[in-house]
């Protein structure tokens, strides 16, 4: 749509806003059209065995929220001209809109999307009520269900049928591989279970999401389990094999499917129409998650940092702690700070990076990018992008105040009152990884650097390399998971050369300031990894004992060669205590 100034010039701030808030309605339209053809593919991607089909779909599906704003900001420019800074025109617009997504299922999302575009425009400095959507036009859904997001399986006295038909419930095109016998053994475990937690023996009731959750070489049946004063998730993890689709593995405990949705894993793709509806019945299934976290890990991340926003907002309303400096070692390229009470931290890119470190910050903002776009595999930490974050100062500490001048007076503005943050990252608050093996239980400690290895090799999985693997740069989460957090030096494993370092020459080689051998930027020696781990000796031990493997350059040729080869190497996201079976 274009218009000729002059007639731009004679239209009423009414039909402007008319006009305008069509197109941003019919943008969202589209967004919303796009992404639920994306998400129905991942039935067919699965049932087919197209793993890089489902990887490809994955990552258009990311691009598509900023790629259809971009057009949608472009053409309001275009239609408003020298009235688009004109805030009255666009209260009217905001108006308009409220109107036009009432009878949507998602106006939540619709609400978000105008935020998009506005703060695209606008460059909003906190929050502006008068043309964004600060909190939901609406305080109860505007539009009702049609039905349930779950189906309702009332009492049957008979595990294993019950699993049967909800198995069938969800038929997928190729037969099951053993339906009877994946049907007896999840029975098995969910009997089990019971047992455990001293309930029922039977389950009284079991609702499950009337869709599939798809994502990688996953397909997920997602619900609860109601049994007497009992209840308990119920995911049916299925994977699809040469011979067939299995039930692979039962999770039964809330910290299972926690990590499962974790902040650390791609999201998913399923067809829902009423995500509302979802994300509420989500909490049942896993309470301790916060709602935005729920939207994120379902793809809508845009909506998700809409919800953490107002989240931190009310935190920030109903508390007086004060924001400091994060505990752990202070990065070279991120100033990072946290409010005590509030489980996130926020990183702010520094104006200079201390020495060693070199690149810019172009580069760092490319990294997160990369992160953003891949399979996390469980093992990279999903931030949150900011921008324009308004705060009171008082609530800020003198120290931190200090830091954040010192470091960071490029990205943040310290005014008599307010503290203007042009740019951050918000990511979940770990402890990190060095903390942890010093504070916590020896065999905690063991575990986690057990997982410290399985996560660099989770990576390399994922074509992924750290770059920098001191024990700083990896956190621990609340279930024990090590994760990578620091990604200024991260890079695609593929663009590495892992080499084995030459023998020296002579005593003078060893004790020469310099190498005695060539060294190019992409070169990497695997064997001096373990020298810059700083591991107390027992735990030294223990790394080399199950991660040796990990200092040999062969290791990492060898998971090169698979990814070049085009191989698409899977990590599970449960446990293996979880599976039926062990294949």
């Amino acid at each position: 749509m274009s218009h000729h100034p002059e007639t731009i010039a004679r239209l009423t701030d009414s039909r402007l806003a008319n006009l305008a808030a069509r197109i941003i309605y019919n943008g969202f339209d589209r967004y919303s059209l796009a992404f639920q053809e994306i998400t129905r593919r991942a039935r067919v991607r699965f049932e087919q065995r197209d793993w890089k089909g489902a990887q490809a779909d994955a990552t258009a599906r990311l691009e598509l929220y900023g790629k259809i704003a971009r057009e949608v900001k472009q053409q309001i420019l275009d239609l408003l001209g020298e009235r688009v800074m004109d805030k009255l025109v666009w209260a009217s617009m905001k108006a308009v809109y409220s109107g036009m997504i009432t009878p949507r299922y998602d106006w939540e999302l619709a609400e978000t999307f105008f935020n998009s575009i506005t703060r695209r425009i606008f460059t909003t400095v906190g929050v502006d009520p008068q043309v964004e959507f600060v909190d939901t036009d609406f305080e109860t859904p505007p539009t009702r269900s049609k039905k349930p997001v779950y189906r309702t399986y009332e009492y049957i006295n008979d595990t294993a049928m019950l699993v049967k038909s909800i198995l069938g419930d969800f038929a997928l095109r190729g037969p099951y591989r053993d339906l009877e016998g994946d049907a007896a053994r999840a029975a098995k475990h969910i009997e089990a279970h019971l047992k455990n937690i001293s309930a029922l023996r039977m389950v009284e009731r079991t609702e499950i999401v009337r869709a599939i959750f798809f994502r990688g070489n996953g397909a997920y049946i997602v619900g609860r389990m109601l049994s007497g004063s009992s209840s308990f998730p119920l995911v049916l993890a299925l994977l699809n094999g040469p011979d067939g689709v299995y039930i692979d593995a039962v999770l039964l405990d809330e910290n299972a499917v926690s990590i499962l949705f974790s902040f650390t894993r791609s999201y998913f793709l399923v067809d829902i129409q009423r995500h509302y509806d979802l994300v509420r019945f989500l909490k049942q299934v896993m309470p301790r998650k916060r709602i935005a976290e729920r939207y994120i890990s379902i793809g809508h991340n845009q909506h998700g940092k809409t919800e953490l926003y107002r989240d931190l907002l009310y935190y920030l309303a109903i508390s007086d702690d004060k924001f400091t400096t994060a505990p752990g070692q202070k990065g070279m390229v991120m100033t990072v700070f946290t409010i005590p009470g509030y489980d996130v931290v926020f990183k702010v890119i520094k104006d200079r990076f201390d020495y060693p470190k070199t690149g810019n910050r172009d580069l760092v903002r490319t990294k997160y990018t990369l992160v953003f776009k891949r399979d996390r595999a469980g093992r990279l930490v999903d931030a949150q992008e900011f921008e324009y974050l308004r705060f009171d100062r008082e609530r800020f500490s003198e120290a931190l105040l200090r830091e954040l001048s010192e470091t960071a007076s490029n990205t943040v503005e310290i005014g008599d009152d307010a503290v203007i943050v042009k740019h951050a990252y918000i990511e979940r608050r770990m402890i990190p990884l060095d903390i942890y093996i010093r504070e916590a239980r020896p065999e905690a400690a063991r575990a986690a650097i057990l997982d410290y290895g399985n996560a660099i090799k989770d990576l390399a999985a994922t074509n992924i390399f750290p770059g920098d693997m001191m024990l700083k740069n990896f956190g621990v989460t609340r279930h024990g998971r090590v994760v990578f957090y620091d990604y200024d030096e991260l890079c695609l494993l593929t663009d590495c050369n892992f080499r084995v370092q030459p023998s020296p020459r002579s005593e003078d080689d060893v004790l020469a300031p310099e190498p005695w051998f060539t060294v190019n930027e992409n070169d990497v020696f695997p064997a001096e990894f373990i020298h810059f781990l700083g591991l107390p000796e027992e735990l030294r031990k223990i790394f080399l004992e199950h991660h040796q493997d990990l200092l040999e350059a062969d290791y990492w040729r060898n998971v090169q060669e698979k990814i070049r080869a085009g191989e698409i190497i899977f990590t599970s996201p449960y446990h293996r205590r979880y599976r039926l079976r062990d294949e």
